[in-house]
């Protein structure tokens, strides 16, 4: 593995621009007319306040219902993440579904594009839970972009494996090869 990448992507319709919860995404820029929209993704930086007017107009612009998935449905991904990881050449440590995202810790030889790694995920996921499940009315079960976070070194890789593996709420389906790469991780400190 010469990169480990955490990727996190949320279901169609969850996590609006706007919520409450505060978000990341694109907002227009009234201060510079040179640059009408502007994207508040840097790492470590804060989630944009709460919008009620962009929450309701993403609603309004919505295709269809926001995605909620299942417990089979979860089972159904995470077994394709696992092909998909194995296909690759990619090793998947760990992954979580929830019923409104997942998030994936992957290893990878080379230095491809995060972009391209989360969208094979997602195209893959979206090929069998569309065959299985059928296609949603939205057409698409993901929101556009993803969360791509490259993991720098071990205490990284660590905090984000416990994260993924114990600390998400209410996971449908989980998994982790972690604690074999940890002990290997440990043992050679």
């Amino acid at each position: 593995m010469d990169r480990i990448w955490f990727l996190t992507n949320t279901c169609y319709g969850q996590w609006l621009p706007g919520d409450d919860r505060g978000f990341v995404g694109y907002v227009f820029n009234h201060q510079d007319p040179q640059e009408s929209k502007t994207i508040h993704s840097l790492p470590g930086s804060p989630y944009l306040s709460k919008m009620r007017g962009l929450e309701h107009g993403a609603k309004a612009q919505a295709d269809g219902p926001p995605i909620v998935l299942t417990k089979c449905q979860a089972d159904t991904l995470l077994k394709q993440f696992q092909e998909t990881a194995s296909f690759r050449k990619w090793t998947l440590l760990a992954a979580s579904i929830m019923f409104n995202h997942f998030h994936i810790v992957v290893g990878v030889p080379g230095d491809p594009e995060p972009s391209k790694i989360l969208g094979d995920f997602k195209s893959y996921g979206t090929r069998v839970l569309s065959k299985t499940y059928g296609t949603p009315a939205s057409e698409t079960w993901w929101t556009q972009h993803g969360s791509k976070r490259k993991i720098k070194d071990q205490a990284g890789l660590l905090r984000v494996c416990k994260y993924v593996v114990e600390e998400q709420p209410n996971p449908l389906a989980v998994y982790s090869l972690a604690s074999v790469v940890l002990a290997n991780i440990t043992a050679s400190a």
